[in-house]
């Protein structure tokens, strides 16, 4: 089966395993797993954040931000594409506190002159805006940069913390060429996935200013995220930084042409192709194309309306064609 549905179902090589197989470890609770503290350290190198947090999930890596800078009667200004809106069960209010106000986007970019339009201060009987929240890619469209700097000088004027989810941020850079660092830079925090192209098996990383990670640790511990020897884990995330975000290249690659051959078809109208991610619709019954691409081999996923392909290190340059081809050779007539 050619696994299409997402980059988080990739799962550690041979190299990799090794590499946890060999880590020193300690307890992380107590800050003496010597793996965990270099992973925590390649990140803050990479970011340029002064401090950095390996925590279980991106979920949490959004919700610990949430929980610092927003709270009861206070907001966060998002897209409504966002994954802290429509991934993460409403976690945002229900364990954050924290109320989501939408700000119209474009598949997810917001723009600062729409952003300043729901921005307030404080009133007796109002919420409070406190944080703007980006995603970078946000359903793979890569954020222009010039737009974050822009959010980031309105929230500097504003008193406004800006929490970046850089789940696939490493895409964002290998796409364009300009650093995490950079990237980063246009934020007060930022958190990264190495669960999901980069191939480990677990984690995200937290990192922003000393103080922000010094109370982050305390709600990562509150939110039930206090792990022990958790270096066995952090040594996939060392070895994925070292040798797995070049090659995310390849993910960029096989998309284009896995899209092209979509776009050839005539029945798949493609709405967002961009770094590692595809999202088409058509005039056919999705659930009938979902199973017939399923009959022949290839597994994604139906998202809304619209047919979600994700492309990792599960998927060969030899896999992407045999793709292609399937895609080629399907008749429509299969959509029943």
């Amino acid at each position: 089966m050619y696994d299409l549905r997402s980059d988080t179902f990739t799962k550690p090589t041979e190299a990799m395993r090794k590499a946890m197989y060999s880590a020193e470890v300690g307890d992380d609770v107590y800050g003496e797993d010597p793996t965990v503290e270099r992973l925590q350290r390649m990140a803050e190198e990479i970011t340029g954040k002064e401090r950095s947090l390996v925590v279980s999930s991106g979920c949490m890596g959004n919700l610990i931000p949430l929980m610092i800078k927003g709270g009861k009667g206070m907001e966060v200004l998002t897209s409504g594409y966002s994954h802290i809106v429509n991934h993460e069960i409403g976690a945002v209010s229900s364990l954050g506190g924290t109320l989501p106000v939408i700000i119209p986007s474009d598949h997810g970019i917001m723009k600062a002159d729409e952003i300043a339009k729901h921005i307030h201060g404080y009133a007796y009987d109002m919420s409070e805006s406190a944080i703007i929240e980006t995603e970078n890619t946000t359903s793979g469209i890569v954020y222009p940069i010039d737009d974050l700097r822009s959010i980031r000088k309105l929230a500097d004027s504003n008193n406004l913390w800006v929490h970046m989810d850089g789940a696939r941020i490493f895409n964002a850079s290998v796409e364009t060429g300009i650093s995490v660092r950079e990237y980063a830079d246009t934020a007060s925090d930022i958190t990264f996935c190495l669960s999901k192209g980069l191939g480990c098996p677990a984690f995200s990383v937290l990192s922003g200013d000393k103080d922000f990670i010094e109370k982050a640790k305390r709600l990562r511990k509150l939110l039930g995220g206090g792990m022990r020897q958790i270096g066995i884990l952090a040594a996939a995330g060392i070895y994925a930084l070292e040798n797995n975000v070049a090659r995310l290249r390849d993910d960029h690659e096989h998309r284009a042409a896995i899209s092209e051959a979509l776009a050839r078809t005539g029945w798949a109208d493609i709405e967002i192709s961009a770094t590692n991610m595809i999202f088409f619709r058509s005039d056919r019954d999705m659930d009938s194309i979902v199973a017939a691409f399923r009959r022949k081999g290839v597994l994604f996923l139906k998202e809304g309306d619209m047919g979600r392909i994700v492309l990792s290190l599960n998927i060969s340059d030899e896999d992407t064609r045999e793709i292609v081809r399937i895609i080629e050779s399907m008749d429509p007539k299969e959509f029943v």
